[in-house]
C-alpha cells in the first residue's frame, strides 16, 4: 500500500569532484612557483600553521578512560533496548495474529512501558584522530528535475494549472467524486502543506528563505514521495485512466486532443510502474531512477495531479475498510495511517479510546524510525499522538489556503 514516510515538518534531507579537481589544477602551479622562489613553505600551506598540537600521554590517557566507561555505559543501555524493541515486534506480531484471527486485542497484547533512554557518558573525541571535514550531502532532485527527467524519459510536460485555485478546484471534484470529504481533504492538507502550499509545494522548500534545501521528494497537498508516486499509479492506474479518459470525452478541441496524447504518455508511465512487483521497497528503487523521477511530474499536472494527491488518501481508506472498518476515519487518523503505514496505522484507529491513553507510540514502529522521529518521542501514548495531530489541523485549517480549498468542496 501506497504510505509516506514521514510525520510533521517539524522535527525530521554536484557532482562537487569536478570541483574539486579544477581546484587542484590551480593550486598545484602555485605551490610548485612558490617552492622554486624560495617562499617559506609556511606561506605556501598556511594550513600548517593551525595544526592543532599532538595530544599528550595523559590526554591519551584520559580519553582510553572515558571510552572503556562509555562502552561499559551504551552495552547495558544496548541490551535493555534490544530486549525492549523485540518485545514490540513479537507483541506486534502476535496482535497481527489475533487479529487475523478475529480474536479481541487489549492491554495485554501491547507493550506498556516507554522505550529506555540512554542517559550514561558521551561517547569522548579521541584526541589522536584525524580531522575529518563534515560529508557532503548530495542534493536531493527537486520540481525542476522532475520535469527535466519528465521531458526527457516521455517526452512529457505537465500542463501546470493557470492559478492555485484551478488546482484546488480540479483536486475537490475529484476527492469529492471519490468519497473523500472536505473535512479530511481540508485537514490533511492543512498538516501536510501547512494551510497555504502551493500544488507545487516540495517539503523543505515552503518558503523562499536563504540556503532553503529540499528535505525529502514529498510533494503536492498530500506531499507525496517518488516512491508514493509510483507506487500509486501501479496500483490505481487504471482508475486514473478511465478518469482521465472520462474527462477527454467531455473536453472541447483541441483540448480533446492534448488530453489524448497525455493518456499516451500515461499508459507508458504505467506500464513502468508495474515493471516491478507490487511492494514498497521494489517500487522505491524504481522511483530513484530517470523514469521514476519522471514519474513523479504527474503531480505538478492539472488533470493527473489532483488523482494521485486524492488515491494516497484512498489507499488507507480503503485498507481499513478491508478490515471491516466501517466508521469514517478521522483526519488525523488518517494522519496516523501515513505516518506509521497502514497496518501500523489501522492498529492505532481500531483501538478503544480509553486504551489510547496507555499505549506507548513506540509500539507502531521499528526503533531506528521511532529514534529519528522527535514528534513520536515528545507525545509517546496514541492519545497525546492524535491530539497533537489534531491541534496542528486545527491551526492550519484556518490559513488562508485551506480556507480556499475548502470553498473549492
Amino acid at each position: 500500500m501506497a504510505r509516506i514516510r514521514t510525520l510533521l515538518d517539524i522535527g525530521i534531507r554536484p557532482a562537487r569532484q569536478l570541483y574539486v579537481h579544477r581546484k587542484t589544477a590551480h593550486t598545484l602551479p602555485v605551490l610548485a612557483f612558490l617552492a622554486v622562489t624560495g617562499v617559506s613553505a609556511a606561506i605556501a600551506a598556511p594550513a600548517q600553521q593551525n595544526a592543532p598540537a599532538p595530544a599528550s600521554p595523559a590526554q591519551i590517557n584520559e580519553y582510553h578512560r572515558k571510552f572503556a566507561a562509555y562502552q561499559r555505559a551504551r552495552a547495558r543501555f544496548e541490551t535493555e533496548a534490544e530486549a525492549y524493541w523485540s518485545a514490540v515486534t513479537e507483541k506486534r506480531r502476535l496482535r497481527n495474529a489475533r487479529r487475523r484471527d478475529g480474536h479481541a486485542i487489549g492491554a495485554e497484547h501491547y507493550v506498556l512501558t516507554q522505550p529506555p533512554v540512554y542517559t550514561g557518558p558521551p561517547r569522548p573525541v579521541d584526541p589522536t584522530a584525524p580531522h575529518k571535514p563534515p560529508p557532503q550531502r548530495t542534493p536531493l532532485p527537486v520540481v525542476a528535475d522532475f520535469v527535466r527527467h519528465a521531458a526527457e524519459q516521455f517526452q512529457f510536460t505537465p500542463s501546470r494549472p493557470r492559478s492555485e485555485g484551478e488546482f484546488k478546484r480540479a483536486y475537490a471534484a475529484i476527492a469529492a467524486s471519490l468519497g473523500v470529504s472536505r473535512d479530511q481533504a481540508v485537514r490533511i492538507y492543512g498538516f501536510e502543506a501547512g494551510g497555504n502550499g502551493k500544488y507545487d509545494v516540495q517539503a523543505g522548500l515552503e518558503s523562499p528563505r536563504p540556503n532553503a534545501r529540499a528535505i525529502s521528494t514529498a510533494l503536492g497537498y498530500n506531499q507525496l514521495l517518488t516512491t508514493n508516486t509510483v507506487e500509486v499509479l501501479a496500483e490505481q492506474g487504471d482508475s486514473i485512466l478511465a478518469g482521465l479518459t472520462a474527462a477527454m470525452h467531455r473536453a472541447p478541441e483541441p483540448r480533446r486532443k492534448a488530453m489524448a496524447a497525455k493518456i499516451v504518455v500515461l499508459r507508458k508511465m504505467i506500464a513502468y510502474a508495474r515493471s516491478v512487483p507490487d511492494d514498497w521497497n521494489a517500487h522505491a528503487r524504481l522511483a530513484k531512477t530517470p523514469k521514476g523521477l519522471a514519474i513523479h511530474a504527474l503531480n505538478l499536472d492539472v488533470d493527473i495531479g489532483p488523482w494521485l494527491q486524492t488515491h494516497k488518501l484512498l489507499t488507507s481508506v480503503h485498507f481499513a475498510r478491508r478490515k471491516g472498518y466501517t466508521r469514517p476515519l478521522s483526519a488525523a487518523e488518517l494522519e496516523m495511517m501515513n505516518l506509521t503505514g497502514d497496518g501500523n496505522g489501522f492498529d492505532m484507529v481500531s483501538m478503544p479510546e480509553a486504551l489510547r491513553a496507555r499505549v506507548p507510540t513506540s509500539n507502531f514502529f521499528q526503533r531506528g524510525g521511532y529514534e529519528r522521529n522527535p514528534v513520536a518521542i515528545r507525545n509517546n501514548t496514541v492519545s497525546k499522538l492524535i491530539a497533537t495531530t489534531n491541534a496542528r489541523m486545527d491551526a492550519e485549517s484556518s490559513r488562508p489556503g485551506a480556507k480556499e480549498l475548502a470553498a473549492a468542496f
